[in-house]
């Protein structure tokens, strides 16, 4: 029987796995059957935890935020409640930088 040469597909296919898991421990990195499985559960990790790193910024800006509005003796629900009543349409990551760079500028728009 004569010899069949394969294409470069499959080749390709292992080498661009292999790329995408060249930073990884041990046998992760090198050998293609467990690169492949930990390549697949990064991606995974990687998806989830977009979601997550959006909800821990939105955590840490309300956290500032709280703690700036509790030294004027308001609390962080109060605060914005006046700020949609009077139409101050500033987004946390905003409000959490004004907080902690310009004090004043905070305090103004807390109304004090």
């Amino acid at each position: 029987m004569t010899r069949v040469k394969r294409g470069y597909v499959a080749r390709r296919r292992r080498k661009n796995i292999l790329k995408l898991t060249s930073g990884f421990q041990g046998a992760h990195s090198t050998l293609f059957r467990t690169a492949n499985q930990q390549g697949m559960k990064s991606l995974t990790y990687s998806h989830r935890d977009r979601g997550k790193r959006k909800r821990d910024f939105c955590r840490l800006w309300i956290t500032r935020i709280n703690a700036a509005a509790r030294i004027s003796k308001k609390s962080y629900h109060t605060l914005i409640q006046e700020l949609y009543k009077r139409k101050i349409l500033l987004n946390r990551k905003m409000l959490a930088q004004i907080a902690i760079l310009d004090t004043y500028c905070f305090s103004t728009l807390l109304g004090d």
